[in-house]
């Protein structure tokens, strides 16, 4: 298979991730983390918008509200706030806080979040003073409209990747510091999930060489597609057998994020980090074309 890597326009951000295709407006959103920066890359006009949250220095993630298109819940330090921003201008404002996690925990921020099909939040935590590898204080949340958060998982050291697949009933997870992707059973009525079992292992003979699986998507077959954070390279995997189907190559070694758009939903997009004195062209966000796969748009989060 002969699939394109080519870079999206003055697309940079220090540690770019979270990307979610809102096919209502044919734009990718995405964060740049450690800044408190949102971008948008619209399609029809091939061109990157970024605003700066009045008063914030982290933005986790950023997930549109669905039926409002002027909101979005962005993930900043232990809140998830809604943030006001039209999409082109280069400030954006807090408007309230939906929740905040683990007051106590000073030391931990949210990272990744998505919603799943029915537009519950799903979204975790992990530590960004120290090592993450030793204190595991992060967990993983639910957050349904009118309700609280619910804990789905303790013990986590940096929570990630989420996807889910409705045709197979499951839901997957991945925390960075197990080095693996787990499946579990998920029951999409009740947003539970369930029976956690490890479909992709990323650990290699030295632990030194351990790769990093960062961000997730899954394209409309059930595969899904791994980024990793060291390794310059997305894994597409069945995550029914373990199988690594293809390999996509990278030009930069820090992949954080991917996700499926463009009107056929069957560009993958991908979000790079600069972290660590990375050279050029680190930081890029990309689009990968031919891979002959089509995934699934990204869901508003219901409020």
């Amino acid at each position: 298979m002969s699939y394109k890597v080519e870079p999206l326009p003055d697309s940079y951000a220090a540690l770019g991730e979270g990307p979610h295709w809102d096919e209502a407006r044919q734009s990718l959103y995405y964060v740049d983390l450690e800044a408190g920066v949102l971008l948008r890359y619209d399609y029809a006009q091939n061109k990157i918008y970024r605003t700066q949250i009045e008063g914030e220095s982290f933005a986790g993630f950023v997930l549109p509200i669905a039926g409002n298109s002027q909101e979005f819940a962005v993930g900043c330090e232990r809140r998830t706030v809604i943030v006001q921003w039209d999409g082109v201008s280069p400030k954006a404002k807090v408007v309230r806080t939906l929740f905040e996690v683990q007051p106590e925990f000073k030391e931990n921020r949210l990272n990744d979040a998505k919603t799943d099909p029915q537009g519950r939040f799903f979204g975790g935590t992990m530590r960004y003073v120290g090592d993450e590898f030793e204190h595991r204080h992060g967990e993983l949340y639910r957050w349904v409209a009118g309700g609280n958060v619910s804990l789905v998982k303790s013990d986590v050291g940096i929570s990630n990747g989420l996807a889910w697949d409705e045709k197979a009933k499951k839901f997957y997870y991945i925390d960075t510091t197990d080095y693996e992707v787990k499946s579990y059973d998920y029951n999409f009525e009740t947003g539970v999930a369930s029976n956690p079992k490890v479909i992709f292992n990323l650990r290699k003979t030295s632990p030194k060489d351990h790769l990093l699986p960062d961000g997730m998507t899954i394209d409309t077959e059930g595969n899904i597609y791994v980024a990793t954070f060291n390794g310059a390279t997305i894994f597409k995997v069945n995550p029914s057998t373990g199988k690594v189907l293809l390999e996509i190559k990278l030009p930069t070694k820090q992949i954080t994020s991917v996700a499926f758009g463009g009107p056929n939903l069957d560009i993958l997009y991908v979000t790079t980090a600069a972290k660590f004195g990375q050279p050029a062209p680190a930081g890029t966000t990309y689009k990968v074309t031919g891979l002959n796969a089509k995934g699934y748009p990204g869901v508003g989060l219901k409020i």
